[in-house]
């Protein structure tokens, strides 16, 4: 009687160990995972009449060069010396950023808001930012 007691436990052994002998397949090797990065465009804000009279001008910038500001009621254009304008949008009051995100100009600055800021990516391949800061010059 006793062996058959010792049969089913025995019985039980042998097909836990066949269950676990059999091996999962490992997860294939995958190809290099792709990044895509998705901007949204910027919500559209209106310059008011009263910020442009702030913001539009001639400024002298710390580094000698002269920029010329013109308002828009969506944009503003900004033109550096006699190189071509740039096209900046609005992203917050006094606060605008060019379509790509590389140069950000902050106007109103300062104790009498006079004082502006400009930050620009020279090289997008460097990770490098300018910081030039300026006054207005003249209006």
């Amino acid at each position: 009687m006793r062996p058959l007691s010792l049969l089913l436990p025995a019985s039980l052994f042998l097909l836990a160990c066949a269950t676990g002998a059999q091996e999962l397949p490992y997860p294939r090797d995958t190809a290099p995972i792709s990044t895509v990065q998705v901007t949204a465009p910027a919500k559209s804000m209106r310059i008011k009449p009263d910020q442009a009279q702030v913001i539009g001008g001639t400024y002298a910038m710390s580094n000698g060069w002269i920029m010329k500001v013109r308002t828009a009621s969506r944009y503003i254009d900004a033109s550096i010396d006699r190189e071509q304008p740039i096209r900046l949008l609005p992203v917050a009051p006094y606060k605008f950023a060019s379509g790509d995100g590389n140069v950000t100009m902050e106007f109103n600055r300062g104790e009498w808001g006079e004082d502006m800021l400009m930050s620009y990516v020279p090289d997008p391949r460097l990770a490098q930012v300018v910081v030039i800061s300026s006054q207005v010059a003249q209006r």
